[in-house]
């Protein structure tokens, strides 16, 4: 069902597009005009004989990974598949780099042994959560091969890609050192996507320990902006020592609205309307590594704004866009943008959901090559459909997909060439390629 919905212009959403892919280390060949020519949505959903995905009249999918299917180093794909980048490699590739949002005793690492961040205590088996690297022919999307390139992490939600060809896996669990388990978790690690195997993993502490979602990185200042999955979560920026390089230390920050507005969830009557542009400051915050993990309180109480479990981030130029996945009158979800173009950084609440049939939880978001955001719905219930949904520029969502088994969608994001949508199911894990006609 096509819903009309708020309406905003995206102003740089062209650019925001572009300059996203760009950031990958993608190029923009053979994408089309960012409105299509004026057409939203790719009409109904067809269904599919096989039981998996219901996509619109002209559109395919392959399953490119799944559960269980034994990889090139010996391990076995994780379940849980998250968040997701796409990388451009030399000599005709990409890489999928993938998250698992594993969790000790309730899921298994796929076998994994070898460097890791922590581990089962008293044993050398790692802790399951981490990621796993896909690499493709760019021309034909067969799998060369596929192996685990990140070990012994917990809950590997989302993330982000960053201009210099990484992926920023970060963990959605603040998880203290207990006797079943030797370290504290709560990171964002680095992985770089031409990384041949498991990395050695250094956890980015500067960036604070919170119950983190997403990343995304302004390329013009390197600022990396966080996400975290909380009902009373904050907005985090990452100022770097050094631009490019996260593990030199840096400075971290949470968002405040200059003009006193405390509380961005309107769950108790409209506090920060649609269509109004509202100016930003940043707090800095001390002691980031939390130790009682009170980060988002202690910044609260200084002033920060409150979102209703941010997820995830996509940056473009000049501007990002990010899910509240329970904020909103209705407690559906909102997208708010922040525009950091300017002398002043402004944000506004670009969508919010009334209804289950226009939006119902989004989770993961990316910008399609022609302006419309692409969002992941992650919605849970014995008669809940989870939809692939597009927002239009001018405000209006249209389904892009329909999952027909119970599983989250995750970790949306393009080819270079614009062609290809990836995604996962969450559970059982699936990566999926999607084509069709696009533009």
């Amino acid at each position: 069902m096509t819903v009309q919905m708020h309406r905003r212009s995206f102003l740089s959403a062209t650019a925001s597009a572009f300059a996203a892919l760009a950031a990958s280390g993608c190029s923009t060949i053979g994408v089309g005009s960012p409105s299509r020519d004026g057409k939203i949505g790719y009409g109904g959903l067809v269904s599919d004989p096989n039981g998996l995905l219901d996509l619109p009249e002209g559109f395919s999918y392959r399953v490119l990974s799944q559960l269980g299917e034994t990889m090139s180093d010996g391990f076995t794909v994780p379940d849980a598949a998250d968040g997701m980048g796409c990388f451009a490699l030399p000599g005709g590739k990409i890489a999928l780099v993938r998250n698992h949002e594993c969790m000790p005793g309730r899921h298994d690492g796929g076998g994994v042994v070898g460097k890791a961040y922590d581990y089962v205590a008293r044993s050398l088996v790692p802790l399951p959560g981490g990621t796993t690297t896909i690499v493709l022919d760019a021309r034909t999307l067969a799998v060369e091969k596929q192996y685990r390139s990140l070990a012994g992490t917990i809950r590997n939600c989302a993330g982000g890609e960053t201009p210099w060809g990484s992926w920023l896996t970060c963990e959605e669990a603040v998880v203290s050192a207990d006797g079943r388990i030797n370290k504290d978790h709560g990171w964002t690690f680095e992985v770089p996507a031409d990384a041949t195997g498991l990395i050695d993993p250094v956890p980015l502490k500067a960036m604070g320990r919170f119950n983190h979602e997403a990343a995304c990185v302004d390329p013009r200042t390197g600022i990396v902006y966080q996400t975290e999955d909380r009902d009373d979560s904050l907005l985090y920026r990452f100022i770097p020592n050094v631009k490019g390089k996260l593990a030199e230390g840096g400075r971290l920050q949470a968002l405040a609205l200059t003009d006193g507005v405390r509380d961005t969830r309107n769950w108790g009557g409209v506090a920060f309307a649609p269509y109004s542009k509202r100016k930003v400051s940043w707090i800095d915050l001390d002691d980031v590594e939390s130790p009682k993990d009170d980060l988002r309180t202690r910044g609260a109480a200084k002033g920060a704004a409150l979102f209703a479990r941010g997820e995830g981030i996509w940056m473009g130029e000049g501007e990002m866009y990010f899910c509240c996945t329970s904020g909103g009158t209705a407690k559906l979800g909102q997208i708010y943008r922040l525009d950091v173009s300017g002398p002043d950084d402004q944000l506004d609440l670009f969508f919010e959901s009334t209804s289950p049939d226009q939006f119902n939880y989004g989770d993961n978001l990316t910008i399609a090559p022609w302006g419309d955001l692409i969002v992941c719905e992650d919605q849970y219930g014995k008669t809940v459909d989870n939809y692939l949904r597009g927002i239009a520029p001018s405000g209006v969502a249209y389904p892009l997909g329909r999952s027909r088994v119970q599983s989250e969608w995750a970790g949306a994001c393009f080819s270079p060439d614009g062609r290809t949508l990836f995604v996962n199911l969450y559970s059982p894990t699936k990566t999926l390629a999607i084509t069709g006609p696009w533009i």
